[in-house]
């Protein structure tokens, strides 16, 4: 019996496989709101996302590190940069919003670092879907992990009709992460404890901040040599320990909310007591291992630190008291339910106002923090009002936002210009005490290259100056833009010694003769022109010329602007609007 054609389940819908090749356009800076430094390399772009992540495709595939975004929710309502409503009484149908995250999931899958990381926030109504498209696009669903965030309050007068009705409120949103090669070496940032455990009340005085924290790498280091385990114990022997209680004291602290924030402000010099034996080596000189108010430092035969006490049996067969750092145990990984970010109160966070779209700053901190480093690439192509290009340079990572709204210059140009002045003093601000800095490049996408004229034709579009043109025809042809200072044909290159040159003046025979002459030894020449004479075809081999707008048509859709099916991102429902929600 032959095989069957083996089968696989996956995700279907009208329209679906009938994605448009899209033009590879250019982008033009636009000075008059570029901003801050210079020098710097983070991008603000106003365009249609699907058409400006085509045009990002060649210099920035497999370069960026984090990409989030934060797509219309497809839920039922058209919501403008006030919050609101503008029109629409239904969401897209499933296979439009569908047809619109397919072709820009795949193109930040190619921008995408091998080891980047994809976060994309959505909630109920189109996630099942979402995760299906993911799982499509990214193969296999060892690359996917869904999290959940808590993203209102079941509290409100409106929140408590819901209750009261019998319906569910809806208190939470996903984030689907989605990388290349399994989810991995993503460090998420820790969360402090509701409460601390009773055995945590030894505080130690007499060492600083930084000793303490050099103690606790030498402990954690395998490697460390024997000349930074003695100066570990040194410090270790300057330590005076008593009772919480007495710090509470010192501080005049009575209430308890007071004495879990002193606790967690001091608990680098806060330990823990928990009984261990004998048949480590004593680093400490013997002489005052009967101190009983400092400690020492041992280490066991699998090469483990530990801090001790002093005062105790020093005989291998006692036991005696291990201390633990209590600031290694105040924290837990917050997992895959994220419930500890305050969302809700936010409006004006960042100096502007946008209703019901925002995401927090801390929020979009974590998911950053967790996937890039300092200098890494962070994109988003649903940037709305401008959070993840705020937090990413706060974070000092470079970034890339898109947007094509009006926001972009209503909401993101004024709030990223606060961060970089040092005006901002909302969102993540003060924890990571950022002073100002940076700017960013703002880029405008290219219309067209072609277009048509009144006779139905395609033509170059009038646009286009000669610079616009060359720079266009390179992208076309897979060539890098990067026209040579000493020689004028030289425009761009696709490999060493292959180059273009687009012109618009009539090519000869003689100027033909002209580049054969300029260009060496294995040296190879495209040239795009909109006319040149018949004798010129094929006259040397090392050259190739081709006739535009002919030898562009067919290779993509050219003359359209906007792939949004006017999808604007709608709103995050609040536990006050709750009540409406059927």
């Amino acid at each position: 019996m032959a095989n069957k054609k083996q089968q696989k389940l996956e995700l279907t819908w009208i329209g679906k496989g009938e994605e448009p090749t899209l033009e590879p356009r250019i982008l033009i800076e636009n000075p008059e709101y570029s901003y801050g430094d210079p020098k710097t390399e983070n991008l603000l772009i106003h365009g249609d996302n699907l058409l400006v992540l085509k045009a990002l495709e060649q210099d920035y595939a497999g370069k960026v590190k984090c990409i989030y975004i934060d797509p219309p929710y497809n839920t039922g309502s058209r919501i403008d940069s006030d919050g609101k409503e503008v029109g629409y009484e239904d969401g897209i149908e499933h296979s439009e919003w569908l047809s619109m995250m397919k072709p820009r999931l795949e193109l930040l899958k190619t921008l995408l670092h091998d080891d980047g990381t994809l976060a994309i926030q959505i909630d109920d109504n189109e996630f099942a879907r979402l995760y299906l498209l993911l799982l499509e696009v990214f193969n296999s669903q060892k690359n996917l992990k869904t999290i959940c965030v808590k993203m209102s309050e079941a509290t409100g007068v409106k929140m408590a009709h819901v209750v009261n009705s019998g319906r569910i409120p809806k208190l939470k949103e996903y984030i689907i992460i989605a990388r290349k090669n399994g989810i991995k070496n993503l460090f998420v940032e820790r969360i402090p404890k509701d409460k601390w455990d009773n055995e945590y009340k030894i505080f130690a005085k007499g060492v600083t901040k930084k000793e303490v924290t050099f103690v606790k790498e030498i402990m954690n280091n395998i490697d460390s040599t024997e000349k930074d385990i003695e100066i570990a114990d040194t410090i270790c022997s300057k330590m005076q320990f008593s009772n919480i209680n007495e710090l509470f004291e010192i501080e005049n602290i009575k209430s308890e909310e007071d004495k879990l924030r002193v606790k967690y402000e001091n608990s680098w010099r806060i330990f823990r007591d928990v009984a261990t034996t004998g048949g480590a080596k004593i680093i400490a000189d013997k002489k005052r291992l009967s101190n009983s108010n400092s400690a020492f430092l041992i280490v066991t035969p699998k090469k483990k630190k530990y801090l001790i006490k002093s005062g105790y049996n020093v005989d291998a067969a006692q036991p005696r008291i291990k201390l633990l750092f209590a600031d290694d145990y105040l924290t837990i990984h917050p997992g895959d339910f994220w419930q500890d970010i305050k969302t809700t109160g936010l409006d004006n966070e960042g100096g502007v106002t946008f209703k019901k779209g925002k995401k927090p700053e801390a929020l979009v901190k974590r998911i950053i923090g967790m996937a890039s480093n300092e200098g890494d690439i962070v994109l988003d192509s649903f940037i709305g009002s401008g959070t993840t290009g705020a937090v990413a340079t706060k974070m000092n990572r470079k970034w890339i936002g898109v947007e094509m709204g009006p926001h972009c210059f209503t909401h993101c140009i004024p709030r990223i210009k606060n961060v970089i002045d040092g005006r901002d003093s909302q969102g993540i601000t003060t924890e990571l005490n950022w002073q100002g800095g940076g700017g960013f490049k703002f880029y405008e996408l290219a219309p067209s290259l072609l277009n048509k004229d009144k006779y139905d034709n395609w033509v170059i579009n009038k646009e286009y100056n000669p610079t616009m043109l060359a720079a266009a025809m390179a992208k076309q042809e897979g060539f890098t833009y990067a026209p040579d200072k000493n020689t004028y044909w030289k425009q761009g290159y696709s490999a060493e010694q292959d180059f273009i040159f687009t012109t618009t003046q009539f090519v000869t025979v003689e100027l033909l003769d002209q580049l054969q002459d300029q260009l060496q030894e294995g040296e190879s020449l495209l040239i795009c022109a909109k006319k040149f004479q018949p004798e010129c075809r094929n006259k040397f081999k090392n050259i190739v010329l081709k006739k535009i707008p002919k030898m562009l048509l067919g290779k993509c859709e050219f003359g359209k602007e906007d792939y949004s099916l006017n999808i604007i991102n709608p709103p995050v429902l609040t536990e006050e609007e709750l009540g409406n929600e059927e």
